[in-house]
């Protein structure tokens, strides 16, 4: 190549890259921006960023059951026992209370037939009644009420007339022990066996208290026909 056709193709490139330039300095004129700012749209700059992570924890509430188990295991307990069963039979003392004496001996009062008694010996066998009131005793020997019943455990006490009416107990001051008084009622016949006989006071109201086991007691006055002591037949009943 000559001389000449070298300066030809330096014009022809250096002429080539103005245009180049002035091309590029338009296209960045029409973004209407300076070429500063042109360098600020192209470079991506990337801020420090600042993360603020907030962690809210719901409160927990734990409940915890606990159960207990007790377990106890009782150890098997063999009791040998042996019993030594002694029975005794222990007389009844009656429940019932005798009444006091009456104040009024000559009171009426309702006349309520409760068997007969029986005095084998002196010929004896009339209607029982409840009552001791000289009225009740007109018809017949008398029960001392609250006293024991013919037959039952305690003491049966029984009043009757020595020198009046019927005279039922004019001789007992004849029996002795051994003598048989036989009282029948619903329950049947029960016969006492005497065992003794005393003269008291008038006074002497402790023969109409109960006793452990079943007996009868007859009074009257003495000596008959008068009331300055009593007589008394005092008996068991019989086995």
């Amino acid at each position: 190549m000559s001389g000449r056709e070298q300066q030809d193709v330096k014009r022809r490139t250096v002429r080539a890259v103005a245009s180049l330039v002035t091309l590029a300095c338009l296209a960045l004129s029409a973004c209407g921006g300076s070429s500063d700012d042109a360098f600020a749209a192209a470079t991506t700059t990337i801020a420090p960023t600042t993360s603020s992570t907030t962690t809210t924890v719901a409160p927990t509430t734990s409940t915890t059951t606990t159960t207990t188990t007790t377990t106890t295991t009782v150890a098997p307990t063999t009791t040998t026992s042996t019993t030594t069963s002694t029975t005794t039979t222990a007389p009844v003392v009656q429940e019932t209370e005798p009444i006091a004496p009456p104040a009024d001996a000559y009171g009426a009062e309702p006349l309520v037939q409760m068997g007969s008694i029986a005095i084998p010996k002196l010929g004896v066998d009339m209607a029982m009644y409840e009552g001791i009131r000289l009225t009740t005793l007109d018809y017949g020997p008398g029960h001392w009420p609250g006293t024991a019943l013919p037959g039952q455990v305690g003491n049966l006490v029984v009043g009757g007339h020595r020198t009046t009416k019927h005279r039922v107990f004019r001789d007992v001051d004849q029996l002795i022990a051994g003598d048989q008084i036989i009282f029948r009622d619903a329950g049947g016949e029960h016969v006492y066996v005497v065992n003794r006989v005393e003269i008291v006071d008038p006074t002497a109201v402790w023969i109409v208290d109960p006793t452990p086991t079943a007996t009868a007691t007859l009074f009257a006055c003495h000596p008959p026909g008068s009331t300055a002591q009593r007589i008394v037949v005092f008996a068991d009943l019989a086995a």
